[in-house]
């Protein structure tokens, strides 16, 4: 295996937990899902950004350290893969949108203390989708305190993404557009992500558009 830790990343409503869940169950992986569903900030930053943005940051910060730490930690001689649906450093890409500056510098300083205890991916990969789609896809899904997220806030955060992997020069990270992909109902679909992520990259950025056939 080319990689022990591979992080799956992208907007809400890209399908990262689906393509974990999927790849770890190929893989006979280790699978570590973001536990969000529980954050009673998520629905109030949803209805009130502004007045919640800080906590909820904070809060996510401090679940994702937390399982992190504990899961990273431990060796699985049986399942010696893991597959995050999350990257640590996405609380840095959204605390940079919904923070003011002076609480994204005071997050930051607590982020990069916090950081320098959990180790980073062997291959990052981003999932690309239009903000269009992202909408459809969150609609579709029915969880009732994010119906009301709007196209501004989603083309932000892809922004954001973007903005921060912009910036990195010592990670592999693998963008792939899935716009136009089903991976869920369409075999064919997952097996072209699969070994397209399975590919040995060197460090750097690296796009792909996957071809639209069945």
């Amino acid at each position: 295996m080319i990689y022990n830790f591979i992080a799956i990343e992208g907007t809400i409503g890209a399908g990262k937990t689906s393509l974990a869940t999927m790849l770890s169950e190929k893989l006979n992986a280790r699978l570590i899902l973001e536990q969000f569903e529980d954050n009673d900030f998520l629905p109030k930053f949803y209805r009130e950004p502004a007045k919640y943005a800080f906590p909820l940051e904070l809060s996510f910060l401090a679940s994702r350290f937390h399982q992190l730490k504990n899961e990273l930690s431990v060796i699985d001689l049986f399942r010696p893969v893991t597959i995050s649906d999350y990257f640590i450093n996405k609380s840095l890409i959204f605390a940079r949108k919904t923070l003011a500056d002076d609480e994204y510098a005071l997050y930051a300083r607590l982020f990069n203390i916090i950081n320098l205890s959990i180790p980073g991916p062997d291959l990052l990969v981003y999932l690309y989708v239009s903000t269009r789609r992202l909408k459809s896809n969150i609609i579709q899904r029915g969880r009732s305190y994010e119906q009301d997220i709007e196209l501004d806030y989603l083309e932000k955060i892809q922004s954001g993404y973007f903005d921060y992997i912009r910036q990195q020069t010592g990670m592999r990270i693998l963008i792939i557009d899935t716009d136009k992909l089903d991976f869920v109902k369409n075999p064919a679909h997952f097996d072209m992500l699969y070994n397209l992520i399975m590919k040995e990259y060197p460090v750097g950025t690296h796009t792909i558009t996957p071809p639209y056939g069945e």
